[in-house]
């Protein structure tokens, strides 16, 4: 039954968004991104050294900027090839988010439901139809893996799972930096649906089940122990974002634009 439904999935995505094969590029950030962007014309040395030691368009992000250029590498600057790929992409993004919650729920039709609404849902089309948002779309792949193997890596706690936890979490904020919400995400799903530990009930609470509340402390701080190599990683994508966008002048002090001009 998943295969039909990603079937089934995958051909009505198709049906949606098969005329973006047509779009052309956009004036807005298409050309700092790809047309104008000398950087992503051809995999050298010099262009992956730049891509992971330097920022550009107020952003870090050199997954993205590798994406791109072998977007070049194949298509040239014909966008028609561009827009596929963020096709391809939406597909597979749509495909994983339904793989997922199978895999956690059990409800492989609530599942569906949801991947559905992810899949057709107005709000994606940007990020599907602008070339220069492919960076949405990668980080959502590597937020969707990275989920995957957290799943694998609870059913059979190893180092190697974990590292590949770590290893998709990396590439997806090298993607993009809105994943460092993703290690507080894991934790709640630790709460439901994976149910690693439990949040204490006024019923407990008024019974005064201390050997349980106490067990369920310990079970907590363990699994909030466990993020902490996570953390790391989102706490260092932070500061370089930060940093990237205070270079750019994206991020200007309170006495530059008055708290009267912000609002």
């Amino acid at each position: 039954m998943k295969k039909i439904i990603c079937i089934l999935l995958s051909v009505l995505i198709v049906a949606v968004y098969w005329k973006i094969q047509y779009h052309e590029f956009v004036n807005y950030d298409d050309g700092r991104y790809i047309t104008e962007n000398k950087h992503i014309k051809g995999f050298s040395k010099e262009n992956f050294i730049w891509a992971f030691t330097k920022s550009h368009s107020a952003n870090w992000h050199p997954i993205t900027w590798l994406s791109h250029t072998l977007d070049i590498r194949l298509f040239g600057l014909n966008p028609k090839g561009h827009h596929l790929t963020n096709l391809v992409f939406h597909i597979a993004n749509s495909l994983l988010l339904f793989l997922v919650f199978a895999r956690m729920t059990g409800a492989i039709w609530k599942s569906c439901v949801v991947a559905s609404f992810f899949a057709f849902h107005p709000i994606n089309i940007e990020s599907v139809a602008w070339a220069a948002e492919r960076k949405n779309l990668l980080s959502t792949f590597f937020w969707f893996l990275t989920m995957w193997t957290y799943i694998h890596y609870v059913q059979k706690r190893n180092l190697a799972r974990y590292s590949m936890v770590f290893l998709f979490f990396a590439l997806g904020l090298m993607s993009k930096a809105m994943l460092v919400t993703l290690p507080f995400i894991l934790l709640l799903l630790d709460y439901w649906p994976l149910k690693r530990f439990e949040i204490a009930h006024l019923k407990r609470l008024f019974l005064s089940d201390v050997e349980n509340q106490i067990e369920n402390k310990k079970k907590l701080l363990n699994l909030i122990l466990e993020k902490i190599p996570l953390l790391f990683l989102a706490v260092g994508s932070c500061i370089v974002t930060l940093s990237a966008q205070k270079l750019a002048g994206a991020i200007v002090s309170i006495e530059s634009v008055s708290s009267a001009t912000r609002i």
